[in-house]
């Protein structure tokens, strides 16, 4: 196994001050304080729920025109996070996997919150869709489903803009599970400034491998599930460009100097398809991309474990806990 050795709002109106501010690195400009009262709309969101009742999950409902309908984000912050203080947290983006039953409150179903106890990070968990793919689709057939837009465009610089976060590369990570894993690498690629570490337990890493199952799968399960027919990548005909922007194997230079943390399952579950289906692919795909990462000399973490498609929750501690050590400490 290889292992890593271990604002002010106006800046950031948009994509590219955001980008801009990203760009200065760790001398990067820090987000403002805001108590929690003052939590409001911005970047093209806005809030038409919330719940901080809770000490630790806070929790938000937007309205915002790059999704049809009103997603959701869950926000848990650490034990010691005062409103009024000057402290500031590194920022953990955790993105959940495909299928019916998963959405923003996916981990805290699975016990986020004993794993970031007592320690210094704020976790920022959004609904990704059912099958959203992380991505903004070539079409839909039910209304703007761009996820791609939601997440990176407004729902980044609207929590540097509420919270006390540090808003640069150093102050974020990006992980995921299943779909939520691709869209960490996806990220973590396509928007390089913004991430400085990435994770992917049990995501595909390889869009193109076995005439493009990956693609194939995006396509028909956000037409299924998502898009009324639409597709994420285009069908018959794929959107080429998309798809080299989107696949981590084609940008791997881009992963060069960020913590990298990968994880799949040796053994699925014979009798039944989806388990072999997605973890052999996920497993087969992974080992392409750490070879490719491994020939290019860019450092990376990676664990092959006994099980098939799941959550796997010590892997998920261990990776919480590197990326405290790889971002900007509170």
């Amino acid at each position: 196994m290889s292992a890593q050795q271990p604002t002010r709002r106006s800046i950031l109106k948009s994509a590219g001050g955001l980008s801009a501010a990203l760009a200065l690195g760790a001398g990067g400009v820090l987000a403002g304080a805001s108590p929690a009262a003052a939590v409001g709309d911005g970047f093209g969101l806005r809030i038409v729920e919330r719940g901080e009742a809770d000490p630790r999950m806070w929790y938000y409902r937007f309205q915002t025109n790059a999704i049809g309908w009103n997603p959701a984000v869950n926000v848990l912050l650490p034990d010691d996070y005062h409103w009024s203080g000057g402290r500031r947290y590194p920022v953990l983006y955790l993105f959940h996997g495909g299928g019916d039953g998963q959405d923003f409150i996916t981990f805290d179903r699975e016990r986020i919150r004993d794993w970031t106890a007592g320690k210094p990070l704020i976790v920022v968990m959004p609904d990704g869709g059912r099958a959203g793919w992380y991505s903004n689709p070539v079409n839909s057939n039910t209304g703007p489903r761009n996820w791609e837009t939601f997440h990176i465009d407004q729902l980044i610089p609207w929590i540097d803009a509420n919270f006390r976060t540090f808003a640069e590369y150093d102050g974020r990570a990006v992980s995921g599970f299943s779909m939520g894993g691709f869209g960490a690498l996806k990220y973590a690629a396509k928007y390089w400034g913004h991430f400085a570490s990435v994770s992917s337990h049990s995501g595909p890493a390889s869009l193109r491998r076995d005439n493009g199952l990956v693609v194939h799968w995006a396509n028909a399960t956000s037409g299924a599930l998502d898009l009324a027919g639409g597709t994420v990548y285009g069908a018959p005909f794929w959107d080429e460009a998309r798809v080299n922007a989107d696949n981590p194997m084609q940008r791997i230079e881009s992963y060069r100097n960020k913590r990298v943390f990968l994880v799949a399952g040796t053994s699925p579950d014979p009798i039944s398809w989806f388990d072999t289906a997605n973890e052999t692919q996920v497993l087969w795909g992974q080992r392409e991309f750490r070879a490719a990462l491994g020939n290019a000399g860019i450092d990376h973490e990676w664990h092959e474990l006994p099980g098939g498609h799941f959550v796997r929750h010590d892997m998920l501690a261990r990776d919480i806990d590197g990326v405290i050590a790889r971002l900007r400490k509170a």
